[in-house]
């Protein structure tokens, strides 16, 4: 009994109590907030693949596994989803060369629910950090990276532009900085991936950041013409330029008349 007091009068006691008391405590919350996050967690597969299986699967199949009307979505992770459900792709209402961006059908809880199910059949993209999105890169890198990866199809300032049989790289002017990202890493339709071995995070988030900027400012060449390219400035030179020389030289012969 003496050695027991003897121990609650040691000067470490009090903070061995308090440490074990943490312990349990921090244990315990850990625990609990696990168990919460897991059925949450399942009760949200749940979820997206209720509305996968009424929205999807006639193109998708019932598991994802792909059919001739549409292709696997094993493996294309959450990224993928959220990008062609975020921006009306998908579902798509006609078959063609290229899906066009309308009007959402789901709303925000829905398209989670449907990604976090896809992304719970097999590894994949997942929906980008916050970090990456808030347009605090570097923008003069960000417009190095998008000339040598980008331009060649949506041209140097994401206006957008033609490809082959039909298809189109879109226009990026009004694109979430979230989407801008998503479409990166997964590389929907005509798009390539760029995977992070060959774009890091933060280069995505530089590319980003100058897609913004262009967004945000005004050209510092004046009017602009859609900047769609040479064939616009040329063709705008032809009709206009030489129109208005024209225009002023019947004038001056008229006059001299």
């Amino acid at each position: 009994m003496s050695d027991k007091k003897s121990i609650r009068r040691k000067p470490w006691a009090t903070s061995l109590v308090i440490l074990l008391g943490l312990i349990l405590s921090g244990g315990g919350y850990a625990a609990a907030t696990t168990t919460v996050q897991n059925e949450s967690g399942a009760e949200m597969i749940e979820e997206g693949r209720k509305l996968f299986l009424a929205n999807c699967a006639t193109c998708h199949g019932m598991n994802s596994e792909g059919t001739e009307a549409g292709p696997s979505l094993i493996g294309v992770g959450a990224a993928s989803v959220d990008f062609q459900v975020g921006t009306g792709r998908m579902p798509g209402q006609a078959s063609g060369v290229q899906l066009r961006k309308k009007p959402v059908q789901f709303t925000e809880e829905q398209i989670q629910a449907m990604a976090v199910y896809v992304a719970s059949l097999a590894p994949g993209p997942a929906i980008p950090d916050e970090q990456y999105l808030d347009n605090t890169g570097d923008a003069n890198h960000g417009s190095m990276l998008f000339r040598i990866n980008c331009a060649m199809c949506h041209n140097a300032v994401g206006a957008g532009g033609a490809l082959t049989e039909g298809k189109f790289a879109p226009a990026l002017e009004g694109v979430t900085e979230k989407h801008i990202y998503e479409a990166m890493v997964t590389g929907p339709q005509n798009m390539p991936v760029f995977s992070d071995a060959n774009l890091t995070p933060e280069d995505k988030e530089d590319i980003i950041t100058y897609l913004k900027y262009v967004e945000e400012n005004n050209s510092v060449g004046g009017f602009e013409l859609g900047s769609i390219g040479p064939v616009a400035e040329g063709l705008f030179i032809w009709i206009f330029g030489f129109g208005f020389i024209i225009a002023i030289t019947v004038w001056l012969t008229s006059r001299a008349n």
